[in-house]
């Protein structure tokens, strides 16, 4: 089975209005923040957002993170060593994939998953609230470099 992977279309505007309509101020240390993190193809830690942006408060960094995540624009992932890497969510329901060894995140919806889960929802005592469906894989580059 292939999956699709959902390519980026969240945009610099797109994320500092998301900030103003959350209530919080536009500043230049969010500025650089919301730039860096249009511009970034992998995922990332808000160590690595802070060591490249040393002008940005480090309080900054994660404040600026919890708001994305909060808002669902931003996806927290949990990868195989139990480290947290943070990546834009590209499309609004979406599961994920991990590079195991260059720690690139991509997105995919599956038509196969999502009737999976309608079809599990009677033989779970309870109601759904919510999932998680990381895959961890060696994308197509770090594939290539192995050979």
């Amino acid at each position: 089975m292939r999956l699709s992977i959902m390519k980026a279309n969240l945009s610099y505007t797109d994320l500092l209005d998301l900030i103003e309509d959350n209530g919080s101020r536009i500043t230049g240390q969010r500025r650089d923040i919301v730039n860096l993190l249009v511009a970034r193809r992998e995922g990332f830690t808000p160590e690595e957002i802070n060591n490249e942006l040393p002008n940005v408060g480090r309080a900054t960094v994660y404040r600026t993170i919890k708001l994305l995540v909060n808002s669902g624009v931003l996806c927290k992932l949990t990868l195989p060593d139990s480290s947290i890497k943070y990546a834009l969510a590209q499309i609004s329901h979406h599961h994920h994939t991990v590079c195991v060894k260059c720690g690139i995140i991509g997105e995919f919806r599956d038509s196969t998953v999502e009737r999976l889960l309608k079809a599990i929802d009677s033989d779970i005592d309870g109601d759904i609230v919510g999932h998680r469906l990381e895959l961890h894989i060696l994308c197509p580059e770090c594939t290539r470099t192995r050979e």
